[in-house]
């Protein structure tokens, strides 16, 4: 089954709507490549700045992504493909009112 190999991670930072994000890229899962021979390339995406704060792909500020080397690749590289991804689901009438929602001010 799987052999021991260095595995290899890209660490990131972009600034999205004011919210600074980390972003670590495997572009070669290991297990899956070894193993199966699967281009299986793994993100990690967090909300460091403010903590844990609310993304249009992830409620909770954290989001662990598979998808495969050739896709990111093809997005231009990893914060070219997170970034994509924010801007498309930013779009979204459940994050409009989600924005929306966070600037109301309550009385209680």
């Amino acid at each position: 089954m799987s052999r021991l190999c260095k595995r290899y991670t890209e660490h990131h930072e972009t600034v999205w709507n004011g919210v600074t994000i980390s972003i670590s890229y495997e572009p070669r899962w290991p297990s899956l490549a070894d193993d199966y021979g699967l281009d299986t390339a793994y993100l990690e995406i967090e909300a460091i700045a403010p903590e844990r704060a609310p993304l249009p792909i992830t409620e909770t500020g954290y989001r662990s992504h598979f998808t495969t080397a050739n896709a990111v690749a093809a997005m231009g590289g990893p914060v070219a493909l997170v970034r994509t991804w924010l801007d498309e689901e930013a779009a979204s009438s459940d994050w409009r009112r989600h924005e929306a929602a966070a600037r109301q001010l309550t009385l209680f």
